[in-house]
């Protein structure tokens, strides 16, 4: 790793990256949070913020702890219940972009946030479980999903389905009837992974001073490489300066 930014700082700056401007943004908390709020504040200044609790439209003044921090209210478009953010928005297709994470990733991109083990009853680890992560899964139009890049959390199937990615190729996600268009992006400290045309997930990207034999074994099945594999840049000063200065000052994320 670069000695000038932290694998933290890496992840946020590359996923900030992937937003366009006027997206429409289902933002979560931790790095994702970081992420959005960084992008509206360098190439996605007309973001569309929506929280989880019922907040749509935000531009919190400081970074939101959590989905129910009260500065996200002020200036805020509209704030409206959960059930009105899933069913009204989520749902007809009005989010663009999901963040989604997980302690599990496998080869088509599903996510397990549930259990560690075969056995449901009796697992090795029993997880948080999903949340909302399953309708954003299912119903966003792109998904992003940020972690680390370790073998263990890139098997090539996961133990447990908790949010559908192409499920096992994408004409099997197609034939399900969902209408969200499935991760796009898998961004770790080492790379970049996106969907082939079967939904399978191929390295497209390196970060500076990261290697394929490091993905290679990090990665729990033989992870394709893109013929046209390309090289991230590196943080610049002005994103690093507003994550510590602007955005997490007090170092909450950014360890």
């Amino acid at each position: 790793m670069n000695p000038s930014y932290t694998s933290s700082e890496l992840l946020t700056v590359n996923a900030a990256r992937l937003l366009r401007d006027g997206d429409v943004v289902f933002v979560g908390v931790g790095l994702p949070n970081l992420a959005c709020n960084l992008a509206r504040r360098t190439h996605a200044p007309n973001l569309v913020m929506i929280y989880e609790a019922g907040v749509i439209g935000a531009r919190p003044s400081r970074l939101p702890l959590s989905i129910g921090d009260p500065t996200l209210v002020s200036g805020a478009t509209s704030v409206c219940s959960m059930y009105d953010i899933f069913a009204l928005y989520l749902q007809r297709g009005n989010v663009d972009v999901g963040f989604l994470g997980g302690a599990q990733i496998d080869r088509f991109g599903n996510i397990n946030a549930t259990v560690i083990g075969d056995d449901y009853f009796h697992p090795k680890v029993r997880l948080p479980g999903s949340g909302g992560a399953e309708l954003i899964a299912a119903w966003a139009n792109r998904c992003y999903v940020l972690t680390r890049h370790q073998k263990r959390r890139f098997p090539e199937k996961v133990d447990f389905r908790t949010s559908a990615g192409f499920l096992s190729g994408k004409s099997q996600r197609d034939a399900s009837g969902v209408r969200g268009g499935g991760p796009q992006a898998i961004v770790t400290d080492l790379g970049v992974m996106e969907p082939d045309e079967t939904g399978e997930l191929v390295l497209t990207a390196l970060h500076p001073d990261r290697s394929v034999e490091e993905v290679r074994a990090n990665t729990g099945w033989d992870i394709k490489i893109a013929p046209d594999l390309r090289l991230t840049e590196p943080p610049s000063a002005d994103e690093l300066r507003i994550l510590h200065e602007k955005l997490d000052p007090d170092g909450i994320y950014l360890k």
